[in-house]
């Protein structure tokens, strides 16, 4: 009788359920398990024989309960949601598709799901805590995970493992701690499995939501979160507090376009592996104490459009961002910190030096907007380094280096040095836009060295470039003017140089530029505020600009670097701008082969003492057109253009030292100003060329004295000069005329 009852009973539940448009009936289990059964599947419910047994007909499908191990029976509309709750050692499941493909089991707090049901879009929320459980899950259709507060430890294996072919969709819900654990040692999985992380998917993983979730990393040999697809991380927070392998680890790419993720591993921070990375947006801060890791890696391209990046590598020969492939920087905030040693590597007869690199690519590397900070300590540390082209178009880049540099025998078994570089290419280097600021201190640090070609600007783009190098010179080897140094250049290239625009500020502790071929400036605002030598190359060509160089030897020398009095047929042309050089110690000019001008206004404060001039060449020295003045001392090496000239040049030189305070003016019989002239040292010559000048004209030569005009660079523009002493009045009847007085 109590039997009939209750199936009338469940009989007029299931026609009321009806009315109310439910659609599952669950039954749940006094062992905390919950399992849904759509009303329509129900095809009878009755009790077995003696009584103890809940029969249920669902479809072709016999499920059979004891009725004690039935807590209650409810009914609800359908949900998509599997809800797995963690109690210590222990589990609830609530599984809404039991009967619908969707199959939960469960050993101690050990969870494996099968999915083979044809639903999409199932979601699974995990919560809860267990020291001693996982989740598994194999799934022929796309899920979402949601992790819902869960705390999962496993010492033998990864606490989640998705071996699934299809997408997961992580949800970290707002407000909630989420936290994943794995144990030092695996056990050994089932054949054909991979299992590599503390979090593990073979299917391409999507995170978002609002919440945070922790990776704990303690497998050996083992990821932190790791996907044999991709992963893509939109919104939520990771953390990634260890890993003994990389911490992110994406085999088919990653994208990053929100969220904030930090990552502390001992392998590489976050890999792209043979795919990709794009960070389009979000927060990465990457930590790598161990040598030869990398803290963003990629085997192919790596993307950045957006987001902040920091990056910490502190390892020997580590690499802070690093590609197989090109490497752009469209956009984004990016900081790297990088402090670990060159490490020499044997080769051939020496060894080949591999260094800790801030951005380094085997290929390409562009910057089109990206805001770069770039701070490298180590022994020879690099800044942006390519095996191919650097590209700048916009953006700002600031790399300060403070590593020295330091000898070593070459693969090729001769005495070599490697040092401190911010940037660096084997192929060329071009500037086009943006700003750059690079300072390096230490012992052969350079700012800019490129194998190839450097090019700064074109005629539509300005960029800002600023280098300072403070460190000494490293000897190399050999002896006397044989003697070989690794020096501590601003800007060091192999090829040509070629400046057609920008605001370059320069102070080097040895070169501002030096080009082994060739350096072309067409148009630029060129500061080198300290060098030994400001341009050196063996053709250097001026046709516009705004140009100061201070030096201490030659402010521009043109040369093939093999030294003597000899014409090696190096040229220095200059045929427009406005040049000023300084020099404390050296030649203004010095061409080692012919110099020409064809254009421009040249002011040149010469050296204070002998032998050094304002000018010297070993060729010839044409003064065709243009504007030259240039003071100095009245050294025997002391030369005027040559007779050659189409214009008319003085070569001028004083009995007396003149003091720096004097005035040197120069005016016509009609009493014309033709230079009004400051030199910033004492002086005892004085080299001038103008337009002005004509043959059989009578001019008179005046020191001292006043003048109201404007003083730039020494020489006056405007205003009325007087009060000075007249020294000479003479006549010119050559194109080079000699006066002294």
């Amino acid at each position: 009788m109590n039997e009939k009852r209750f199936v009338i009973f469940l009989i007029c539940l299931l026609s009321s359920i009806t009315l109310f448009a439910q659609e599952k009936m669950y039954i749940h289990r006094s062992d905390r398990m919950t399992l849904g059964v759509p009303l329509t599947a129900i095809d009878s419910i009755y009790f077995g024989t003696d009584g103890t047994t809940a029969m249920f007909r669902i479809g072709d499908t016999l499920a059979q309960y004891p009725i004690a191990g039935i807590d209650s029976i409810s009914f609800a509309p359908r949900s998509n949601t599997v809800t797995i709750t963690y109690y210590g050692s222990e589990v609830s499941v609530f599984n809404p598709f039991a009967f619908e493909g969707i199959t939960v089991n469960t050993v101690g707090s050990d969870i494996t799901v099968h999915a083979t049901t044809e639903i999409q879009d199932v979601n699974y929320s995990l919560s809860g805590t267990t020291s001693d459980g996982m989740f598994k899950i194999y799934s022929v259709q796309p899920f979402s995970l949601t992790l819902n507060g869960v705390n999962i430890t496993n010492p033998d294996g990864p606490a989640i493992n998705i071996q699934s072919g299809d997408t997961a969709s992580v949800v970290l819900t707002g407000g909630t701690n989420n936290s994943l654990t794995d144990g030092l040692t695996y056990s050994v999985p089932p054949a054909g499995e991979d299992q590599d992380a503390a979090f593990f998917s073979e299917t391409n993983l999507g995170f978002s939501g609002s919440g945070s979730l922790t990776i704990n990393g303690y497998g050996t040999g083992k990821h932190g979160l790791s996907s044999d697809d991709a992963i893509d991380v939109s919104d939520g927070s990771i953390t990634i507090t260890s890993a003994s392998k990389d911490g992110i680890h994406a085999a088919e790419g990653l994208l990053i376009a929100g969220g904030t993720i930090h990552v502390t591993s001992s392998g590489d921070g976050i890999d792209g592996d043979e795919a990709g990375i794009e960070i389009t947006g979000g927060s990465v801060n990457t930590i790598n104490h161990s040598d030869d890791v990398k803290g963003i890696s990629s085997d192919s391209e790596l993307l950045v459009s957006g987001g902040t990046i920091n990056i910490t590598v502190t390892g020997d020969q580590s690499k802070g961002m690093k590609s197989k492939s090109p490497i752009t920087l469209s956009g984004g905030t990016i900081t790297i910190h990088n402090s670990g040693n060159a490490v020499l590597e044997a080769s051939g007869s020496g060894y080949d030096p591999s260094y800790c690199t801030a951005i380094k690519s085997d290929e390409d590397i562009t910057i089109s907007g990206a805001v770069i900070t770039i701070v490298c300590s180590g022994l020879a540390g690099k800044g942006i380094s390519s095996d191919a082209n650097i590209t700048m178009t916009a953006g700002s880049v600031n790399v300060t280096s403070t590593g020295n540099g330091a000898t070593y025998t070459n693969a090729s078994g001769v005495k070599d040095a490697y040092v401190s570089t911010c940037f660096s290419t084997d192929g060329n280097l071009t500037v086009s836009g943006g700003t750059v600021t690079t300072s390096s201190s230490g012992s052969g640090g350079k700012g800019f060295s490129t194998d190839g070609s450097l090019t700064i600007g074109t005629v539509l783009s300005n960029p800002e470039i600023y280098i300072t190098t403070t460190g000494s010179r490293i000897y190399i080897s050999g002896t006397g003017p044989n003697a070989q140094y690794a020096e501590a250049k601003a800007i060091k290239s192999d090829s040509d140089v070629l400046i057609s625009n920008g605001n370059i500020i320069i102070s080097s502790a040895d070169d501002g530029i030096k080009s082994e071929t060739s350096i072309v400036i067409n148009n630029a605002l060129l500061s080198i505020n300290n060098s030994v030598e400001g341009l050196e190359a063996p053709f250097i060509t001026i046709n516009s600009g705004n140009i100061h160089i201070l030096s201490s030897d030659d402010c521009i020398n043109t040369t093939f670097g093999g030294g003597g009095e000899y014409d090696d047929g190096s040229l220095l042309t200059i045929s427009g701008g406005y040049v000023v050089v300084n020099t404390t110690g050296g030649d203004g000019l010095d061409g080692n082969g012919d110099i020409l001008f064809t254009g421009g206004t040249i002011i040149v404060h010469g050296p204070p003492n002998d032998p050094e001039v304002g000018m010297d060449y070993n060729g010839s020295c044409s003064m065709d057109a243009g504007f030259l003045v240039m003071s100095g001392p009245a050294s025997f090496m002391l030369q005027a253009p040559s007779n050659s000239s189409d214009q008319y040049c003085l070569k001028i030189t004083s009995n007396q030292t003149l003091t720096s305070s004097k005035l040197f003016h120069i005016q016509d019989a009609s009493g014309n100003d033709i230079v009004t002239f400051q030199p910033v040292r004492n002086y005892r010559s004085v080299i001038f060329s103008s337009s002005a000048l004509q043959n059989g004209a009578t001019y008179s030569i005046y020191t001292g004295g006043t003048c109201s005009g404007t003083n730039t660079d020494g020489l006056y523009t405007g205003g009325t000069y007087s009060g000075g002493t007249l020294k000479k009045t003479f006549t010119i009847n050559s194109k080079i005329t000699s006066v002294n007085f």
